[in-house]
């Protein structure tokens, strides 16, 4: 005879090995980097899996001492992008895992 409690076992076992494949998916994407470029690619940012901003490169070009915020826009606009990117490609990863499955508080 079945226990009463084994379906629940079972979802407690499944969640606990998707949540070990996802630990695992992270520390891999730790490791990689997503670029992103704006002003034809006079701005780069360079993230990696875990959101951080690993380089940013600025061609001379685009650095006009009159006008700091132009720069400073475009900056943003690299590293806004580059983070996004690297967020997305989080959430295919995992996705793939959990099969769409929305878990609250992993991202």
């Amino acid at each position: 005879m079945s226990k009463p409690n084994a379906p629940l076992k079972n979802i407690v076992d499944q969640a606990q090995r998707m949540q070990m494949q996802i630990a695992r998916v992270q520390e891999q994407l730790a490791e990689r980097e997503i670029e992103s470029t704006v002003a034809g690619g006079a701005v780069k940012a360079i993230v990696n899996g875990k959101q951080e901003l690993v380089k940013l490169e600025i061609s001379a070009e685009v650095i006009n001492p009159s006008d700091p915020d132009e720069l400073a826009e475009l900056v943003v606009s690299a590293v806004n992008l580059a983070l996004a990117n690297s967020r997305e490609m989080l959430e295919t990863e995992v996705n793939a895992i959990t099969g769409g499955l929305n878990i609250p508080g992993l991202f």
